[in-house]
């Protein structure tokens, strides 16, 4: 067995912090010997959710921060004002080689300026992209960049095809993983100016398995392993994702509620329904990385409950163990 994986685990970022990031937490040692979990944030709030559970003492401790980044200040003033926030002493961990990985439900914004300023970037790596793994007919895929850059330029797409394949074959074990920008039609001569001028980029790239356009119709269908677009797009197709989810279940749950027959028929496909959810859950997958930094950051989604959380943290596991930011980091140097 290897070396522990130190986690900087911020107990104050996201709308259940922190008893559901203290019960990720507690839950994530648990189920793995190798996750050290450091929680930062206020120690006396910290440690009485701690309290309520059975833990072991030398894998889970306290380190104090006084103020809180909320989601609705300015990301930069918030992170060069807030010294002692939770989310800003956390990232220091990383950045002294006290933690391996920084993980965060709080401000995406405050996340992605607080990892390029503290963390700091790979050099040659402009746009560091939120890479979350999503659930498909066929298995997981990488949906990138979601949420970090909307206006990325050609020459960003292109590495982030490169870091996304990068993640996928070794994190997620998919050798050479197909790699698809988001167009509006499988033609090449099809799309906006972005993806027509990034197009033959990926087309080129010696590094990547590109197999060309895909539509958002094909992503949940399992077509592609890495898909390449700028933030804006991204981020409507995973909310359009998750929305269409909650509402086919929550419209489901409703009609089989409905009446005697309904709720007969519920029993019997119940096993079989619940089979089908869990495999498109994507918090199973945890939260999304920023890749491209010198250190790992993983942003959950403002409303993770204890199991995203818990899979945020297990997910640090296969990338430092993968050594993803060192790969990135012999990508660049090789090009």
């Amino acid at each position: 067995m290897g070396n522990p994986i130190i986690v900087a685990l911020d107990a104050m970022g996201g709308d259940n912090a922190p008893s559901e990031i203290v019960k990720g937490a507690v839950e994530a040692v648990k189920e793995s010997d190798r996750v050290i979990v450091k929680l930062v944030g206020a120690e006396e709030a910290v440690k009485a959710e701690l309290a309520k559970y059975e833990y072991d003492a030398e894998r889970i401790s306290v380190v104090n921060a006084t103020e809180v980044i909320e989601t609705a200040e300015p990301p930069v003033h918030a992170i060069r004002g807030k010294k002692d926030s939770s989310m800003v002493v956390a990232f220091n961990l990383v950045k002294n080689g006290e933690a391996d990985a920084f993980v965060s439900a709080g401000s995406t914004g405050a996340i992605l300026v607080g990892g390029q300023l503290i963390v700091g970037r790979i050099r040659g790596i402009d746009r560091p992209p939120l890479a979350p793994v999503f659930p498909t007919a066929k298995g997981p895929s990488l949906l990138v960049d979601c949420g970090a850059n909307v206006d990325a330029r050609p020459d960003h797409l292109l590495k982030f095809a490169q870091m996304g394949s990068i993640y996928m074959e070794n994190v997620m074990g998919i050798k050479n993983p197909r790699v698809a920008i988001v167009n509006v039609g499988s033609e090449e001569e099809k799309g906006n100016a972005l993806v027509k001028e990034t197009f033959p980029l990926l087309k080129e790239c010696a590094d990547i398995n590109f197999i060309g356009s895909i539509e958002a119709k094909e992503i949940p269908a399992g077509y592609a392993d890495v898909i390449v677009c700028d933030a804006f797009v991204g981020n409507c197709i995973l909310k359009m994702f998750e929305g269409v989810g909650m509402t086919l279940v929550s419209e489901i749950k409703r009609e089989m509620m409905s009446s005697f027959r309904g709720k007969l028929g519920a029993l019997l496909v119940k096993p079989a329904l619940k089979k089908v959810l869990k495999k498109y859950d994507a918090t199973e997958y945890g939260g999304a990385p920023l890749i491209g930094l010198k250190g790992l950051v993983i942003k959950s989604h403002g409303s993770s409950d204890a199991k995203e959380i818990r899979n945020s943290i297990l997910q640090c596991i296969s990338f430092v163990e993968n050594d993803i930011t060192g790969k990135i980091k012999q990508s660049i140097i090789n090009q």
